[in-house]
């Protein structure tokens, strides 16, 4: 079986590399090479099994956040990635499906990607006892990572764009609006909103924002200093 493959960054340097690397693996079809801003249509247009995504950039894990929700009928796979502890559990809740070190090398691009189709992960050890104490992190402490608190089992869940999203809602913004709101496609703000019903088990997008809300204002609510007014979420 052939993996169809995207690969999206910005320096052109750097995709021609990959392409030339990936082309000489006969199980490997490189379907395009493109930057971020086409990413999107490109990905919903191939619909690539994997999409190769150049992190490397700082604020690469936003966009990341994005691309995961408008493509998810592919993996995504970053690149270019720090073998920190921030940066890979950064890269694991924007929802990537795997990673690629700086410090790999060219044949284990491949490997990579094979174990990301059979839904495994190819990591140091190091960094599996990392995800491996974060997760237990949270479901001891109830540690929030979008300050949403735990007020409902699914909102712990929420990226950082879907509360986003959730307050814009709330706001009466539609669909469009947000999408020019935060430039990204109005078809990401559809995946975005459709995986934040889902996680706080709501049918409507108009129920989602209400949950954010109240679960918000409890929050704030109870971090408020003694004596002073309750704190009203945004």
């Amino acid at each position: 079986m052939t993996l169809r493959v995207l690969i999206v960054s910005d320096v052109r340097v750097v995709q021609e590399g990959l392409h030339s690397v990936l082309a000489k693996r006969d199980e490997v079809d490189v379907v395009s090479t493109v930057d971020m801003l086409q990413a999107a249509d490109q990905s919903t247009r191939l619909q690539p099994d994997v999409i190769l995504f150049d992190a490397a950039r700082p604020d690469s894990v936003e966009f990341l956040r994005d691309l995961v929700a408008s493509a998810p009928h592919s993996k995504v796979v970053a690149f270019g990635v720090k073998d920190t502890d921030d940066e890979i559990l950064a890269l694991a809740a924007a929802g990537t499906a795997g990673y690629i070190c700086n410090s790999a090398e060219s044949s284990d691009v491949v490997k990579v990607l094979e174990r990301v189709m059979c839904d495994e992960l190819l990591c140091s050890p190091r960094a599996s006892a990392s995800l491996y104490r974060r997760v237990a992190k949270l479901s001891q402490n109830g540690n929030d990572p979008v300050g949403l608190g735990n007020g409902h089992v699914g909102a712990a869940l929420l990226s950082r764009r879907e509360v986003q999203i959730a307050h814009l809602i709330d706001r009466g913004l539609t669909n469009k609006q947000i999408a020019r709101e935060l430039g990204i496609e109005a078809a990401t703000v559809k995946n975005h909103v459709h995986n934040m019903c889902e996680k706080l088990d709501v049918h409507r997008r108009g129920e989602a924002a209400a949950r954010v809300r109240a679960i918000s204002r409890v929050h704030l609510s109870a971090s408020a200093p003694d004596g002073s007014p309750a704190l009203e979420a945004t």
